[in-house]
Formats: structure tokens, C-alpha cells, sequence
């Protein structure tokens, strides 16, 4: 579920909540022509061990699957990119801090907040607001038990041996998206987050009860509306053009063959800017929500 850094969570994190996914289980889209398959599984990228969320569609298109891209490569390379490049970038300059930068209500959120879990105010204080804003959002998840291990990428690394694996994105290109952005941008998006887990905590329930659903229309309620509310800009980084990129690459594969299955942030799947619309937009015949 991307993009302002925690409520869209679609590129580095998604939401979790103990909820039980309803028997619809999370949207499954299918985009055919005469000689090749694409199916698009939307992705929350942190989950706990036990749900049980993978859709009977989805596993039958992994079986059969040439080719299974994901938004960046799954693997340990991959982890070490992404956390060398977040430390590149994820630090104030000296002399700054990121409580100097909050409002007043946004400093004392802060302040409650990294009590709650249990995070060393200093240590937060030297972050950049978009990596304050993630490392919250991934506290919060791990503190009710959920991990990046049984995520759905995680999870499905290893299925479809056979398919070759391809990526959207490279990780350092993801951090790049959330640190290029404008430092209002970025403080804009942490005091809404900080505000959610403050004020709010019920939310990520209905989110991802949304996502178990199969309820497309409450995740762009619920995970895309307020990007669009918070920033503007945001959500045209983060979304629309990563969409139109991953479309372009779509476009490009379905003019082979095969089967291929694509598994992304379910925030790029829902939505008039979403990649089923995208594509729908271009003529492709896309089964699903």
C-alpha cells in the first residue's frame, strides 16, 4: 500500500492489523491479448505470520508463471542497497534537527509516540522527516508482531521457481523517491502520520480490512485520498508517474508471450491512476476490480 511514506505504504512498507481477511481474499487483475497473460497481485509488504491472505488465482497463475516481477528485486542484495542508501540519505545535516522542524503539535506527538514504542527521542531527532516518517511506520508494525519475513514479497520469493525473476525499480531509485521530495512535502506527510498514530490507530484496521476484502474502493479511500489530501506532489511521485513507468514496461512485455504474474503495492492497483486504468486506458483487456 504506497506512497505518503506510511499511510501508502505501496513502496517501502504497507499496513498491518491482527483483522481476519474475509473469504474474498485481497483483488487479483488478469490483462490478456492473443498470446500472453499478465496478472497483478496488489501487495501489502509487511504482514504477520499467521494470516492467511494468498488468493487461489494468484497461486494458479505462479504455477504457471515464465516470469514474476516485483517492484524491486527480493533478496539479500537487495535489502543491503536499500538500507546502505537510506542511511545516505535518511540524516539531517549537523547542527539540524527534525524536532525543530515540526509544529509544536507535531513536536509533542513525537515525543508520545516514540515513548509508545519504545524509540530513543534523540536518535529520531536526527532523521530526515521521510525516514522518520518509514521507521515509525515500521516500528509500529513489528510492535504488533507483524514482519517484512511473511510479507507478501518475502513470501513469494521463492514461488515459481522456474520463472525468471524481474523488477520495476532498483531500491536505491525507491529511497531516492522519498528523499528527492520537497522538505515540506516530506513534513507535511510525518505530522499526518504522526496524527494517525496518535489519534487515530483504528485506521490500519480498516485498511487492511479493505485489502482482505478485496474492497478496492475503501483502499483508495483510505490509502490514496489522504496521500492526495496531505501532498499533492507526493502523490504524483509516488504514484502516478511510477504507474505510467510500470505501465510503459507492461506494455512492452505484452507484445511477447507467455505468463507472466506482477506483484506490486496494492496502492499502484486501485484508483482513476492506477496501473488497471492505465492499461485499460491503452486497450488492453483487464479482468478484475
Amino acid at each position: 500500500m504506497t506512497p505518503r511514506p506510511f499511510a501508502a505504504l505501496s513502496v517501502l512498507i504497507a499496513l498491518f492489523t491482527a483483522a481476519t481477511p474475509a473469504a474474498a481474499g485481497p483483488p487479483v487483475w488478469t490483462v490478456r491479448d492473443s498470446d500472453s497473460t499478465v496478472v497483478l497481485f496488489g501487495s501489502v509488504h509487511v504482514l504477520p505470520a499467521d494470516l492467511d491472505w494468498r488468493p487461489d488465482a494468484l497461486d494458479a497463475a505462479l504455477l504457471k508463471a515464465d516470469d514474476l516481477w516485483f517492484e524491486t528485486p527480493v533478496d539479500e542484495a537487495n535489502a543491503a542497497e536499500a538500507a546502505l542508501a537510506a542511511q545516505a540519505n535518511g540524516y539531517l545535516p549537523a547542527g539540524q534537527t527534525l524536532s525543530a522542524l515540526l509544529s509544536p503539535e507535531g513536536r509533542a506527538r513525537l515525543d508520545r509516540i516514540c515513548g509508545q514504542l519504545g524509540l530513543s527521542p534523540a536518535g529520531i531527532d536526527r532523521l530526515r522527516p521521510w525516514y522518520a516518517d518509514v521507521t515509525l511506520g515500521i516500528v509500529t508494525l513489528m510492535r504488533q508482531g507483524a514482519t517484512v519475513t511473511t510479507g507478501v514479497e518475502r513470501t513469494l520469493a521463492d514461488a515459481a521457481p522456474g520463472a525468471t525473476r524481474r523488477s520495476f525499480e532498483t531500491p536505491t531509485q525507491q529511497i531516492a523517491f522519498f528523499a528527492d521530495a520537497p522538505l515540506a512535502d516530506q513534513l507535511a506527510s510525518l505530522e499526518d502520520t504522526l496524527k494517525q498514530l496518535d489519534e487515530d490507530p483504528a485506521f490500519y484496521v480498516r485498511l487492511i480490512d479493505a485489502w482482505a476484502e478485496g474492497d478496492t474502493k475503501a483502499i483508495e479511500d483510505l490509502g490514496l485520498t489522504p496521500m492526495k489530501q496531505v501532498s499533492v506532489h507526493l502523490y504524483d511521485q509516488l504514484i502516478v508517474r511510477r504507474n505510467q513507468r510500470w505501465v510503459d514496461a507492461i506494455t512492452e512485455r505484452m507484445k511477447g508471450s507467455g505468463e507472466t504474474v506482477i506483484v506490486v503495492g496494492v496502492g499502484h492497483l486501485v484508483g482513476p491512476d492506477s496501473v488497471p486504468a492505465l492499461l485499460r486506458a491503452r486497450g488492453f483487456i483487464v479482468e478484475g476490480p
